[in-house]
């Protein structure tokens, strides 16, 4: 049988107070992306100590060769994070799990036991509480999307703080007030508005898609990034652009009109090729309080 339990928490993270001896400086933090999009998804993040695959929708032989081509192997792996139960996020993650022996992080809601089966490791989190993997300190948090219980994730080491928030209909104040304080971001620019009601898809996934409880059209998300500490902000990667009802170009023309003359630098990551490492500087420790 698995192991199966919940997590306390604020174990030892930089979102709070205690943390353990795993937590010392010395490394900084680095995020990098197996692929983005419908047919699956995978990031990489990785403080030189800890490294852990958030969501996994790519089989054992894909996501071979797509860690390798970032200088990883499936040994390196320390953890699987899953954000929610979709396919093109889940897809490869118990497979991966039980060949590689690597522990498994999700909600109780997002986790089906005929879907994933038996898993080596299997914890469930608590949404609305912070929690440590390693030397990472992971805060989920929770998004309107059209699963059981879906959440996001700020994944923070040695001062510096990334942030993911992909697969979400609309922006909540909450998500506003996680999101605002991070170096780096991979947002989701979903669809063009006008591409997706032009589009293929039947009437009821255009109305899923651009629910709210759906993905951002492109017009969202560059709201979001508007109410972001742009001082602060050093890497905007745009993900999750659908290869039907969007382009790259017309989300990067989107994200640049509200970011002006932002110094940052702004990234995309693609379906097939996803985004190669973008290294953090280290930081202070009080900057992972958001000071």
């Amino acid at each position: 049988m698995p192991e199966t339990r919940d997590l306390p928490s604020d174990s030892g993270s930089d979102f709070g107070s205690g943390s353990d001896a795993r937590r010392d400086s010395g490394s900084s933090l680095r995020v990098a992306s197996l692929g983005s999009g419908s047919r699956g998804n995978g990031t990489l993040i990785d403080d030189g100590r800890t490294c852990v695959l958030l969501d996994l929708g790519f089989n054992l032989k894909e996501t071979r060769r797509r860690l390798s081509r970032l200088g990883k192997q499936p040994q390196d792996i320390d953890a699987i994070l899953v954000t929610h139960e979709h396919g093109d996020h889940i897809r490869g993650v118990a497979a991966f799990a039980r060949k590689h022996d690597v522990a498994v992080y999700l909600t109780s809601g997002s986790y089906n036991p005929k879907r994933l089966g038996a898993l080596p490791s299997l914890h469930f989190i608590n949404i609305h509480r912070p929690f440590g993997i390693g030397t990472l300190s992971i805060e989920p948090i929770p998004v309107p999307h059209d699963a059981r219980e879906p959440c996001q994730f700020i994944i923070a080491s040695g001062g510096s703080r990334v942030g993911v928030l992909t697969d979400i209909g609309h922006i909540t104040p909450f998500v506003v007030e996680s999101f605002e304080l991070v170096d780096a971001l991979l947002l989701e620019f979903n669809h063009d508005v006008g591409m997706l009601a032009r589009g293929p898809y039947p009437y009821r996934l255009k109305a899923r898609v651009g629910g709210i409880h759906g993905h951002l059209n492109n017009e969202q998300a560059a709201g979001l990034v508007e109410r972001l500490d742009l001082a602060r902000l050093q890497h905007l990667v745009i993900s999750h652009v659908s290869e039907k009802n969007n382009s790259a170009d017309l989300a990067v023309l989107a994200a640049r009109k509200v970011l002006g003359k932002w110094p940052g630098q702004l990234h995309v990551a693609s379906q097939d090729g996803g985004f190669p490492w973008i290294q953090l500087p280290e930081k202070a420790r009080a900057g992972a309080l958001g000071g």
